[in-house]
């Protein structure tokens, strides 16, 4: 009787945390300092990251270099790779103002395209990134989590999966230049 209360418990409890939501980023409209997306992502940006597979090994860190511009609605960011083995790559994302809070964002290893929503000082971007790996192209589902910590920094934490499995994780810290 003791082992089926136990499997019972095990059971509820592994079912409430399956009905547990992800964060949404209204839960965030009242942080400070606000993120006005046109304006931190303007000019010249320095990123340190580091890409942890399911288990927390780190298995690659990497710099980058960010040039950002905006035209109007549409913002343009250049994105420079170095990476830790010593292997480059460059993205390039066109984001896309479509209302007060909302974006569209395409880049040219991103599956149709990435959909961006901000509040208070939270920005998050949901996309399928095309990722080659030993010759062969993954398609990640990636959820994006950008959290401005002042004026000059940000601090980025993304999942990635694949059929709804966790496959790893990108943290960064980006630094604005003055």
């Amino acid at each position: 009787m003791h082992i089926m209360k136990l499997l019972a418990t095990l059971a509820f409890t592994l079912l409430l945390g399956a009905c547990a939501s992800a964060p949404e980023p209204a839960s965030y409209a009242a942080e400070k300092p606000a993120l006005e997306l046109q304006d931190y992502f303007n000019g010249t940006l320095d990123a340190w990251g580091m890409f942890q597979d399911r288990s927390g090994k780190v298995v690659k860190r990497f710099t980058v270099l960010m040039k950002c511009r905006w035209d109007g609605d549409v913002g343009t960011f250049e994105e420079d790779f170095s990476y830790s083995d010593g292997t480059k790559d460059r993205r390039v994302w066109t984001l896309r103002k479509t209302g007060k809070n909302t974006y569209i964002g395409t880049a040219g290893d991103v599956v149709g395209e990435a959909i961006g929503n901000t509040a208070g000082n939270a920005f998050n971007l949901k996309y399928v990134l095309a990722l080659p790996v030993d010759g062969t192209v993954y398609h990640m589902t990636m959820d994006d989590w950008m959290f401005l910590v002042d004026g000059r920094v940000m601090l980025n934490r993304t999942s990635m999966s694949k059929f709804g499995v966790g496959l790893g994780s990108v943290t960064l810290s980006f630094t604005k230049r003055p």
